[in-house]
């Protein structure tokens, strides 16, 4: 027994001995890093030599920034955080305006009790049927998550200043504070829905619960202070309904616009009908393919279905019966007779329909014919039935090229969502 004792011992003491450590200075901090021996890895501060609002900063970015910020996230990120914050510090005031009035037209003092009452009848009932209502949307949400995420707070704004303006009018408390929370209820799923999409846009690393968690970490923070503010601003300027007419409008419009700049700061690399047509226009014109970055200040957020001229002004998603004659289908099926697409060139734009399990690299395929079959016709002025083989052709000599430098600059090219878009299957 104490010879097995020994050996025991002897071998902790071996295992210490080979314990792996090391020391690493940066920006006046020198850290000391261990290898323990269950394989985990450990670190300890020895000494920091930096000022003390230095490790302020530092400690607000670890609590409120992704691991490895700005490194770790795509550009843009910041920039959307900004206006993130001051997006959700407007809100949060308007929040508290638009109670107070919604209890003084109910002719209640804003007691706790009170309070659970109102928000029991008015969120839990009208907010739960916009829900409902909104949750039906999400493959559009998908597609255009930045539109969403816009309307979400237009009429999250909208449903405040129903409550806002409700003591005006107190015989209608109860359609006005309903009609509120059931905008509110829509807004609320529509925000949900489009945060996922949104911060999958920023990760670089896989860290898409880092940026999630931080990313809350600042909503709450600011809803924090904007809740501080409201309270300040519901006992002096806006201590009366003059007061939350000004105030309250003003703080919407901050509101908006902080999204409206959230939005045009994302870089979403996923493919819809407008990023691929801007894709394939941006590659027409100069032979380049453009990144989820570059393309980011170019998306229309409010009308993205508009047709862009020099993709070939192509639409996408119509029914099948209604793109192609039956008298034309044969010929059309022969041209692409390998594809999971179908087009049909019209006089104003053309049609693209999609099979059922087509992806991202079928779409942007269909999207690069119709725009060389609408370059053709353009220097040729001889429309014909030919134009399309002859563009399919030149499509299929240069698209290998076009999908590695896609992959490249970061796109999903694995599916294309087009909303509700139909689709076929034969």
């Amino acid at each position: 027994m104490e010879l097995l004792e020994r050996i025991k011992t002897r071998k902790k003491e071996a295992d210490k001995s080979m314990t792996v450590h090391w020391f690493e200075t940066s920006d006046s901090v020198s850290r000391h890093y261990q290898f323990q021996p269950d394989g985990h890895l450990s670190m300890k501060v020895v000494d920091d030599s930096r000022p003390v609002v230095n490790k302020m900063v530092e400690s607000f970015l670890n609590k409120f920034f992704p691991s490895g910020y700005p490194y770790s996230v795509s550009e843009g990120y910041l920039r959307y955080t900004q206006f993130r914050a001051l997006q959700h510090f407007s809100s949060a005031t308007l929040s508290v305006l638009s109670t107070q009035s919604l209890l003084f037209a109910a002719g209640l003092r804003p007691t706790p009790a009170q309070a659970t009452v109102v928000s029991w009848i008015l969120k839990d009932g009208m907010q739960h049927v916009g829900k409902l209502i909104c949750s039906n949307l999400g493959a559009r949400m998908d597609s255009e998550p930045k539109r969403w995420r816009i309307f979400a707070d237009i009429l999250y704004d909208l449903g405040s200043g129903l409550e806002v303006v409700s003591p005006l009018c107190p015989q209608l408390f109860l359609e006005l504070a309903g009609l509120g929370n059931f905008a509110k209820g829509m807004a609320v799923v529509a925000a949900r829905a489009t945060r996922l999409p949104i911060y999958s846009s920023f990760a670089k690393e896989g860290n898409l619960s880092d940026l999630f968690a931080k990313g809350e970490a600042i909503s709450t923070l600011f809803n924090v202070l904007g809740i501080g503010a409201g309270i300040q601003l519901a006992s002096t300027v806006c201590s009366t309904m003059q007061g939350k007419l000004v105030v309250g409008p003003l703080l919407s419009c901050i509101h908006v616009y902080c999204v409206i700049e959230e939005m045009r700061a994302t870089p979403v690399n996923t493919l819809n009908p407008q990023r691929t047509a801007m894709i394939v226009a941006n590659f027409m014109k100069t032979g380049k393919i453009s990144s989820p970055a570059d393309l980011r200040y170019q998306e229309d957020l409010l009308f993205p279905g508009r047709l862009i001229e020099d993709a070939g002004s192509v639409k996408v998603g119509r029914d099948l019966h209604k793109v192609v004659r039956p008298s034309k289908l044969q010929e059309l099926k022969e041209i692409f007779i390998e594809e999971k697409f179908l087009l049909n060139r019209e006089d104003k734009w053309t049609d693209l329909a999609l099979e059922c399990n087509a992806t991202g690299e079928d779409a942007l395929k269909g999207w690069l014919v119709a725009a060389y079959a609408a370059s053709m016709e353009k220097s040729f002025n001889n429309p014909s039935f030919t134009t399309l083989q002859d563009a399919y052709e030149k499509m299929n000599s240069v698209f290998p090229t076009i999908l590695s430098q896609l992959q490249t600059k970061g796109w999903h090219t694995d599916r294309f969502l087009d909303g509700t878009g139909s689709r076929f299957a034969w």
